[in-house]
């Protein structure tokens, strides 16, 4: 298939990728580099005062004077923002709060978006998407039609005369150029709807009759927009509706469960290319279809430590950079940003896949992983061990959520799975067989202690009624492409809610 991009296109792409690779060729003196930018810029901050940036010239001084947080040590720089001080962790103004709710707490959490991390962090990796798809593809036609983004469903929404906040999507949406309009699909109206529910059905009604070549989203949000679509229009798959769709670009929880429903609703000869952008920054691309993880972006404004699980549990503070990082080992991702985080947590933990170059994949969250009793069980278990279990008996999954029920005196303990199916397997203690053996071959603890019911017995399935994770995301106000059910948990509050509105239904 001949490309449709024109001379100036491609080159302007062949030259963006020329970019990349020069960092990744010289990836830890380019690391180096956006640390002493960051310094540089901040100096005269009230942080950087604070902190004395003026005399930090290496990593070791950096690490010394500024002391790793997490988000409750900004509550009071936040505040400062928002009643309308400048220079207060950054040296331009921060004029936009990305609103985030995480993900079990109720409390809304407010992540500072400097111009420079608009610029130079989310738009610039956005480009360099394109670039990294085009070299994979370099017959795509994928700028002959729009591109769909399913977003947030928070309007903006001011703090003060000069700050605003709302979902990261619609941030990125109400700062993008002009000529965006012309390859995006739908109405920023309607991009930036409030109500989730009204929303879906807008995005499925605008969009039917659009030359739609690309989506962009996280899969449970996607898929309940593809399956309205093609309720509405009464075909099979996706690719009847949209035939020049070429691609899924997807985020923000792992595609392993849901795959293979996307193969099978979006039609044959779709690609599917992973990212990983948050409100905190845009952190890595997948660059290479044959071996798994994503480019870990090094030039965009972010720099990087990582600290083993055992550190951030011990509550230790020792933390190694790239050039001291190993393969198969988890750890906790720490950045510094242009938007003026310092050392910050951002709570998801990650595993290097390749150091050459830097590729990674996300392990899971520092808050959600299951130890009970010993098996230090992570959200990518779980998420591998459900999608090779679906294919193993033919069912697919809407969501679920996992949490210990704990030793008794007159019982051992064990997992206890709430599973909301979208195709539901034959037999439920089948699936709850295969799914214990893919856990033992993918977690060596879980297999240990599962060995001989020692110290936990097989998990224990729940199935719940269609949309009750929907329904309790709507009742606790998290409708929108930018909340997620929780995976793990290491106590119950979480799966004791679910099951009492199961009861109450």
């Amino acid at each position: 298939m001949k490309t449709l991009l024109n001379p100036a296109i491609q080159s302007y792409f062949i030259l963006n990728q020329k970019n990349i690779d020069s960092w990744m060729l010289n990836p830890i003196q380019t690391q180096r580099k956006v640390l002493q930018d960051l310094i540089t810029n901040a100096q005269y901050s009230q942080f950087g005062l604070q902190h004395e940036f003026a005399s930090i010239f290496s990593i070791k001084n950096f690490k010394q004077k500024v002391p790793i947080s997490e988000y409750e040590d900004y509550y009071h720089f936040i505040n400062q923002i928002i009643q309308g001080e400048d220079h207060v962790i950054w040296n331009t103004p921060v004029e936009w709060f990305a609103k985030s709710s995480g993900t079990t707490n109720s409390k809304s959490k407010y992540i500072p978006i400097s111009s420079e991390c608009l610029e130079e962090g989310h738009y610039k990796a956005s480009k360099d998407v394109l670039s990294i798809y085009f070299k994979l593809f370099p017959n795509s036609n994928l700028l002959a039609g729009k591109g769909l983004v399913v977003g947030g469903s928070h309007q903006l929404h001011p703090l003060n005369n000069q700050v605003n906040c709302g979902d990261l999507s619609a941030i990125l949406l109400q700062n993008s150029p002009f000529w965006s309009t012309l390859i995006r699909t739908p109405d920023l109206s309607i991009a930036l709807l409030d109500d989730w529910e009204t929303k879906i059905n807008k995005l499925a009604e605008t969009t039917i009759n659009e030359n739609v070549t690309s989506l962009v989203g996280v899969p449970t949000w996607s898929l309940i927009l593809l399956k309205k679509i093609l309720d509405m229009t009464q075909k099979k798959v996706i690719k009847d509706v949209w035939p020049q769709f070429e691609v899924f670009i997807h985020g923000g929880v792992s595609f392993h469960p849901y795959k293979k429903q996307f193969q099978e609703i979006l039609g044959d000869n779709v690609n599917f290319l992973e990212i990983y952008n948050a409100s905190e920054g845009f952190f890595a691309i997948q660059d290479n279809l044959e071996q798994e993880g994503m480019l870990l972006l090094l030039d965009h404004g972010i720099f990087y430590e990582f600290m083993t699980l055992d550190e951030f549990y011990g509550n230790k503070i020792k933390t190694i950079g790239l050039n001291k990082v190993e393969l198969k080992t988890t750890y906790v991702l720490i950045i510094s940003t242009n938007s003026g985080l310092w050392r910050y947590i951002i709570g998801d933990t990650i595993e290097f896949t390749s150091l050459n170059p830097y590729r990674i994949i996300i392990k899971g969250r520092t808050k959600q992983f299951i130890n009970a009793f010993g098996e230090e069980l992570m959200v990518d278990n779980t998420d591998r061990a459900i999608e090779a279990t679906c294919l193993q008996t033919n069912a697919f999954i809407k969501e679920y959520s996992v949490a210990p029920a704990y030793l008794t005196t007159t019982s051992k303990g064990y997992h206890d799975w709430l599973i909301e199916f979208e195709k539901e397997p034959p037999n439920i203690e089948e699936f709850s067989d295969v799914l214990d053996q893919n856990l033992m071959n993918l977690n060596s603890d879980y297999e240990a202690k599962r060995t001989l019911d020692m110290a936990i017995l097989k998990p224990k399935i729940t199935t719940l009624k269609q949309n009750t994770f929907h329904h309790w995301l709507k009742i606790n106000n998290k409708l929108g492409g930018q909340h997620k059910i929780p995976r793990l948990n290491n106590n119950r509050d979480f799966l004791n809610e679910i099951l009492y509105i199961c009861n109450q239904n």
